[in-house]
């Protein structure tokens, strides 16, 4: 399968070993991934955050379980963002969840082994319906791998704004009663979530996008403002890298339909 290629490559995207490992902190205050050990793991990491994610991918995965971390958030982030064909993304988020749970086995004190997971079987999930997928049992599969990734690691800004959404979503899908006796889904529960994530990572664009997305879906007109307001902010951003240029652009996007 060809990978489209990053429509927004910048030079300040690029880095080398040196600058990547001097802006690490800023770069990866949404996943507190440590620092790669292997140079190997370091080109892949470069290849990512220059938005190359297929080759990202392709260094990640060339080295088993280590790489996977890499090459699963190169994935998921080309098949959200860049992947024309749902059948196609469909296919590369089973990929991912398959691998992830490989890694869990090998890895199971990885956090990323657990978020990975939840991000792929939540793509899969809208992609196919949140109503379908809740009744393969994929919820309780999303909010377990959330939980643990959290739980291993409490400062990733990212497993808080996915499990937000995940209250968010199912809420909005099946209702606040339905939703918080049979998954424990609560709308308050989420807005907290988010509000968590943005203490972790306060220059995070998506978490705002995505707070935004569940004041508008869970309070409509009531929280109207609000969310336009937390999408301005997302998109008025000065982006460190090309995954981040990709969520700026999506607020932007987000703008234009308001």
């Amino acid at each position: 399968m060809a990978w489209k290629t990053f429509p927004h490559p910048e030079d300040t995207y690029v880095y080398t070993a040196a600058s990547l490992k001097k802006a690490w902190p800023r770069l990866h205050a949404n996943d507190a991934e440590p620092y790669p050990a292997k140079a190997e793991l370091v080109q892949a990491w470069i290849a990512y955050h220059a938005g190359e994610f297929e080759k990202a991918a392709e260094l990640g995965l060339a080295l088993g379980a280590d790489g996977y971390s890499v090459a699963h958030r190169a994935t998921c982030i080309y098949a959200t963002y860049l992947e024309p064909s749902e059948k196609k993304k469909l296919a590369i988020f089973q990929e991912v969840a398959e691998r992830c749970e490989q890694q869990q086995q090998e890895q199971p004190k990885n956090a990323a082994a657990y978020y990975w997971h939840a991000y792929s079987l939540g793509r899969y999930a809208q992609g196919i319906s949140v109503v379908k997928a809740l009744a393969q049992g994929i919820g309780a599969k999303v909010k377990n791998s959330l939980d643990m990734a959290i739980k291993l690691a409490p400062k990733h800004a990212d497993a808080h704004i996915a499990l937000g959404s995940y209250h968010a979503e199912i809420v909005d899908k099946v209702g606040a009663m339905i939703g918080g006796l049979t998954y424990g889904a609560k709308k308050e529960e989420g807005y907290k979530l988010f509000k968590k994530a943005l203490e972790l990572n306060p220059d995070s664009a998506i978490a705002r996008i995505e707070y935004a997305n569940a004041l508008a879906m869970l309070d409509g007109k009531k929280k109207m403002d609000e969310a336009v307001a937390l999408y301005e902010e997302a998109a008025a951003f000065e982006a460190r890298d090309a995954n981040e240029r990709l969520d700026v652009e999506l607020a932007k996007a987000e703008i234009e339909e308001e």
